[in-house]
């Protein structure tokens, strides 16, 4: 390792291009690679033979694990080879042999939150857009344009369908079979997935206050439990529902939904 003044340092094995920028206090491991327009903040490591092939963002105290692979074409027979990015938030763990492609014409970036945990074997795939506080439990695997919001949780095993959406504070069962828009603040798995109930502990540990968790129980049994449509139920949630944010966030997310949601 090269070490002075805190400069980065970089293993005498990995290979860095001319172009990349490495801010105070980074580390590259052996037979690391750190392609042309990588951009690595302050402070993070990177891990034996790891791969950040090209035009990605890295964001401070980042850890990036042995043998994963970062800022790849995506993998999408639409992809012409434009100029597209990956983009990772700060303090973001991405753990052993997980891959995180860039985007294309169509958004032009992938991008990964902060403080989200990336497990073992996950797929972050082209012009998907993570919130922060996001985690992927090992060999989660996503299709394109996929949005997943901010303090959801994914089991592992699951698939996710391209352009699905996933709403923040929801918690995915291992090994689902996501093909719907599951709504924030819920509970689902089984393939398909089925709801089963708002994500109580979830909520409860992030310090939601019972009016709030109380409210939302009430618009996940109009919406879910209620033998009303969901055009029906839209249309009475909002004369008879406490409007909190978070219950305004539930309704509009079901309200902008274009696959459908998942119930």
């Amino acid at each position: 390792m090269l070490e002075v003044d805190g400069r980065p340092q970089v293993h005498a094995t990995a290979v860095v291009d001319a172009t990349a920028e490495l801010a105070e206090g980074v580390i590259v491991g052996p037979y690391a690679i750190v392609g042309p327009n990588v951009v690595i903040g302050a402070g993070t490591r990177v891990g034996a033979h790891a791969i950040l092939e090209r035009d990605t963002i890295i964001g401070l105290d980042c850890v990036i694990s042995p043998g994963a692979s970062l800022g790849g074409d995506p993998q999408d027979l639409k992809y012409r080879g434009e100029p597209t990015q990956l983009v990772v938030g700060d303090r973001t763990v991405v753990r052993e042999f997980a891959t995180l492609n860039r985007g294309t014409a169509a958004h032009g970036r992938t991008e990964v939150g902060a403080d989200c945990l990336i497990m073992a074997y996950a797929h972050v795939a082209h012009d998907c857009i993570l919130g922060n506080h996001v985690i992927l439990s090992n060999a989660v695997n996503m299709g394109g344009h996929v949005e997943i919001e901010d303090w959801a949780s994914v089991g592992g095993m699951t698939a996710i369908h391209q352009f699905a959406r996933i709403g923040c504070h929801a918690f995915i069962g291992g090994a689902s079979q996501v093909r719907k828009d599951v709504p924030p603040y819920v509970k689902a798995s089984e393939s398909p997935p089925k709801l089963y109930g708002l994500n109580t502990v979830g909520l409860e540990r992030r310090g939601f206050p019972e009016e709030v968790r109380r409210e939302l129980k009430r618009a996940y049994r109009l919406f879910f439990q209620s033998k009303l449509n969901i055009s029906q139920a839209l249309e009475r949630a909002r004369t008879e529902l406490v409007l909190l944010p978070e219950v305004e966030h539930f309704i509009g997310f079901i309200e902008g939904s274009q696959r459908g949601v998942t119930a």
